[in-house]
């Protein structure tokens, strides 16, 4: 082998051994740099700030879980029960129906919900007689009413754009037939099933 040949060999794989690194550089993995505990704290704040902010977006407009305080809805819902209740249904475009069982709220009561079912729409005219409910002239059996309103209440025509909610547990509620009727927007969910006790599960029709 000549001086040539083996100057060029050598030349050779000094070039290869220098290639090297550059392709490692261009298509190996790059090295992670460690993060310093400053970081790691602001990412960890980030990742719960945007988790509670969806929190809050889901409770205000898709779903939420409603404790039932008090015995108005008696039998329907328990005191003490949790609620699974939908809001996106009402937040969207939907109207509350007659018999939705609905979260609302009461005028000058701020944010505190209340449970109730609609029982008149706008422009409905709603009396009590007799332990009876009736919609425009139409009484309705209410066959989940377990104690029967100990009141009457003359015949009431619901304005436009207004909502006629009573308890289950008609003698013992505080509702449109003492608060009077709610705006639309004082309505805010759907009550859909019981979610706790586990053992009292149920739908809510």
């Amino acid at each position: 082998m000549t001086d040539l040949e083996t100057n060029t060999q050598t030349e050779e794989k000094e070039l290869i051994a220098e290639e090297q690194p550059a392709k490692k550089r261009l298509f190996g993995k790059k090295e992670k740099k460690k993060k310093t505990p400053k970081q790691e704290v602001i990412e960890w704040i980030l990742t719960l700030g945007a988790a509670l902010v969806i929190a809050l977006l889901v409770r205000q407009f898709i779903f939420e879980p409603v404790r039932v305080d008090g015995h108005s809805m008696d039998d329907t819902l328990a005191n003490g029960e949790v609620m699974f209740v939908t809001k996106f249904d009402y937040q969207f475009g939907g109207e509350p129906e007659r018999f939705d069982v609905v979260i609302c709220h009461y005028p000058g009561r701020g944010s505190t919900n209340f449970v109730k079912r609609v029982v008149g729409l706008p422009g409905d005219t709603v009396e009590v007689k007799g332990g009876y409910l009736y919609v425009n002239g139409v009484m309705y059996e209410e066959p989940y009413i377990t104690h029967r309103p100990d009141y009457t209440m003359n015949a009431y025509t619901v304005p436009e754009g207004m909502y006629f909610v009573l308890g289950d547990n008609r003698s013992n509620s505080n509702d449109s037939h003492l608060v009077g009727p709610l705006s639309r927007d004082m309505i805010v969910g759907h009550v859909r099933c019981v979610l706790l006790p586990w053992g009292d599960r149920r739908g809510i029709e």
